[in-house]
């Protein structure tokens, strides 16, 4: 387990949501992909941002309360998202999760975005390997 990387449990299939998005169609994005947050990317897949589902609840909230129309995801997105690499280790980031963490991660290479990695989706490895964690063995020490 220790070594199983980002790169063999993140999704690729999910389209990420591009600036200038109205958060009608980031909630529908949000909605079809089972997900509760994604990554906000200029033309070159580079990550700008995050939105997420709270993003948007406040967002729709306050644009119905002022009757300020159809606010788009600029406006809403969280600007400095945590990303992790491809490389990482399952292991190490879930030990970075918790209270206040993000619940889904850019996934960035070389720049570009190129999956999204889930706490489900590492909860679903943990389960899928019996929950044994591959532990370091040290010299002498008894089993």
């Amino acid at each position: 387990m220790r070594s199983l990387k980002i790169s063999e449990v993140m999704w690729n299939h999910i389209e990420p949501i591009r600036c200038g998005t109205p958060v009608t169609k980031v909630v529908k994005a949000l909605l079809a992909n089972h997900v509760t947050g994604l990554p906000v990317v200029d033309d070159h897949r580079r990550v700008l941002g995050f939105v997420s589902e709270q993003d948007c609840i406040h967002s729709l909230l306050v644009s119905n309360y002022h009757h300020e129309g159809d606010p788009i995801v600029d406006d809403v997105m969280f600007r400095q998202p945590m990303t992790v690499s491809p490389d990482m280790s399952v292991v190490d980031l879930a030990q970075n999760l918790g209270a206040g963490k993000p619940k889904v991660y850019p996934v960035v290479d070389h720049g570009k975005l190129v999956g999204i990695v889930t706490r489900t989706a590492i909860l679903a490895e943990f389960a899928k390997s019996g929950f044994s964690i591959d532990r370091p063995s040290y010299a002498g020490a008894e089993d």
